[in-house]
């Protein structure tokens, strides 16, 4: 590495990793063979290069090379001989240099590793003296903590630059994968062959919940939500404690409740002691022993809980990448998602375009940590206004693209809450007639599946205990889950 200028190219400043013979060498290679640009293009830019002209020139090459030309100095001289950008190297003699100079046309694809791990190595510099200055400088609006959330946001960002994904693969290898999900499904009691929900037929329905899936669970306030996708996590972690298949370790991101009241509920419904009566002290003696008996279990299933508020959707992705990375998370819950923000970095027109953003993320979260991801959704006001309470995909709050990015949206539904705000004087006639209402929608829910991108829609039934804020499986035989 060198501070001083080569062949009348602008240096880099000192210390700055960088290698000029390795993008010449580069260079010359493509313009010499334009078929080994195949071996770079998929991750090096022209931004990488550690100068301009070399940026440059890889972007016209880039250019005639996507539109099936050929890469010359003959024809990228075209480009050049009326500007000065190639002035610095002496003018467009400077291509011809670079093709005379090959050596070997087959260490391009190293070539292009090293310039772009150069390039890595001057914006970690770059950010970290950006850090520095930044925490240097107060100001009001900007604690610490969000100069450390967009230093997060910025490193991973930084860190998914130039990653090559698997790319095209052989249709046998993907039937072959296929075949094996099948089989996992099948030697299972329960035929799941993704993360379990731990309700029988939502499993049935769905098959469990599958990597790279975004489901959406929509409700109006107090359906249920919250109580359904802890439920639905617990069981998860549950079924991995217990190796009974199906289950995985969890991260429920919780922006509006705290991580002691998600624990006091689950405390509640596995010792049977309502939440309320928990959260006021009307418990009894003998009640804590059950909770520590319950809490052996509680403590040890792989269930975390980030309960930070007001989150952007970026610094969620990052802390979703790390506990993956430590802990193997296997699904990620988010309550909800319209309490989370846009990435910082991005304006936006509206509320409508920031949740389109929002779930575009979420879905990107999902493919790229290869997990179910389980969204939370407010259902807009409108369900209020119809006499038929029962939500419909037109109801989704603020954007068609959350119906849109999904792969599965449900929504939950309590004929038990609007019957109840319609009680009758008990003195009338008309009360009887209420209860007996009442007594056939007690403590059961409806869950709708809408939309399934690889399987049936329908509406199911669940037992849901409202004191235990515990969904359960719906066990009259006599009557399965109608579509």
């Amino acid at each position: 590495m060198e501070g001083a200028s080569k062949e009348g190219l602008p240096s880099v400043p000192e210390k700055m990793p960088y290698n000029l013979e390795a993008e010449q060498a580069l260079l010359g290679a493509i313009l010499l063979n334009n078929k080994t640009h195949e071996a770079v293009s998929e991750f090096l830019r022209p931004e990488h290069f550690s100068h301009a002209v070399h940026g440059r020139i890889y972007a016209v090459i880039d250019i005639l090379v996507g539109r099936g030309e050929i890469a010359d100095p003959i024809t990228l001289k075209a480009y050049f001989e009326d500007s000065e950008e190639l002035a610095p190297v002496g003018g467009v003699g400077y291509l011809v240099d670079l093709a005379a100079s090959v050596v070997t046309i087959c260490n391009v694809e190293d070539y292009g590793r090293l310039i772009h791990d150069l390039y890595i190595r001057r914006q970690v510099i770059a950010l970290g003296e950006e850090a520095v200055n930044n925490a240097r400088t107060f100001v009001p609006e900007e604690t610490a903590f969000h100069q450390v959330e967009a230093l997060e946001t910025k490193l991973f960002e930084l860190a998914s630059t130039g990653v090559v994904h698997q790319g095209v693969i052989p249709f046998e290898k993907a039937l072959i994968s296929a075949i094996e999900t099948a089989e996992k499904a099948y030697k299972r009691d329960s035929h799941v062959s993704g993360i379990t929900t731990g309700l029988v037929d939502l499993d049935r329905w769905t098959g469990g919940l599958h990597p790279s899936d975004l489901v959406i669970l929509a409700g109006r306030p107090s359906m249920g939500k919250t109580a359904l996708a802890m439920n639905i996590g617990y069981n998860a972690a549950l079924a991995a404690l217990k190796k009974t298949g199906g289950g995985g370790s969890v991260l429920f991101f919780s922006l509006e409740m705290s991580a002691e009241q998600l624990a006091t509920r689950l405390l509640a419904q596995e010792s049977g002691v309502p939440s309320d009566r928990i959260r006021r002290g009307e418990i009894k003696k003998e009640n804590f022993t059950t909770f520590v008996e319950v809490s052996r279990t509680l403590s040890r299933i792989p269930f975390l809980i980030d309960d930070t508020a007001a989150l952007t959707v970026s610094a969620l992705r990052t802390r979703a990448r790390r506990a993956k990375r430590k802990y193997g998370v296997d699904l990620v819950v988010i309550d909800y998602l319209q309490l989370l923000s846009p990435p910082l970095n991005k304006r936006m027109d509206g509320r409508v375009q920031e949740i389109s953003e929002i779930t575009r993320a979420l879905k990107a979260l999902a493919k790229d940590l290869n997990v179910p991801v389980l969204a939370l959704s407010q259902l807009s006001r409108a369900v209020e206004q119809r006499d038929d309470k029962r939500p419909q995909l037109s109801d989704l709050r603020e954007s068609g693209s959350i119906e849109q990015d999904a792969d599965i949206v449900m929504f939950i539904y309590r004929d038990e809450y609007y019957e109840a705000r319609k009680e009758p004087s008990p003195q009338s006639d008309k009360h009887i007639e209420w209860q007996k209402r009442m007594a056939a929608v007690y403590n059961l829910a409806d869950l709708m599946i809408a939309k399934q991108r690889h399987g049936p829609v329908g509406t199911l039934r669940l037992l849901y205990d409202c004191k235990m804020t515990k969904f359960s499986n719906y066990l009259d035989a006599g009557r399965a889950p109608h579509a």
